[in-house]
């Protein structure tokens, strides 16, 4: 059985998208995955699974829709992978509370960095299928605007350490 964490975008984000974490935690037992746990209230959730990386997106997108009644967008990473995106981080020196890795589905398009917006001394950079960025003002501060990540979803270096030790991957 191996190891995932799915992310879900937009949830439990600025009063937008509720979902208590024991919910989560429910949808995923319900769909057939082991040792399930989640990581704060914005839609981590690791957990065991024999199935594929699609087809774990597939269930959990159609369940979180048939739940919130619209689409809900999760992104899935294996444990190894995840504590790749954590070793990959072009900004290991910078705070990682203020270095994001920004997950796809697919790899960053050729024209991501040159279709970004509003940059001021933000610092970008790509990933397999993640975009990082460095926001040393914050991101709260932030005029950033990258059309690739449209259909991505961050998480802070923080996070997404914690997530690949909870998952085994570090």
């Amino acid at each position: 059985m191996g190891a995932f964490i799915a992310l879900l975008r937009a949830v439990n984000v600025g009063g937008t998208g509720k979902l208590p974490m024991s919910e989560l935690k429910a949808m995923c037992e319900e769909l057939g995955f082991a040792a399930v746990r989640t990581y704060i209230a914005s839609g981590n959730v690791v957990f065991e699974s024999r199935k594929s990386e699609a087809t774990i997106k597939a269930a959990l997108e159609k369940r979180l829709e048939a739940y919130a009644g619209k689409p809900v967008g999760v992104l899935v990473r294996s444990a190894e992978e995840m504590a790749r995106v954590a070793a990959d981080n072009p900004f290991p020196k910078a705070k990682p509370n203020y270095t994001v890795a920004i997950f796809l589905d697919h790899a960053p398009p050729a024209d991501t960095l040159a279709s970004v917006r509003g940059r001021q001394d933000e610092e970008i950079g790509l990933g397999r299928r993640e975009i990082y960025v460095y926001y040393p003002q914050g991101m709260g501060r932030s005029k950033l605007a990258i059309a690739a990540a449209k259909t991505g979803t961050a998480r802070n270096m923080n996070t997404v350490a914690t997530l690949a030790r909870m998952a085994g991957g570090s």
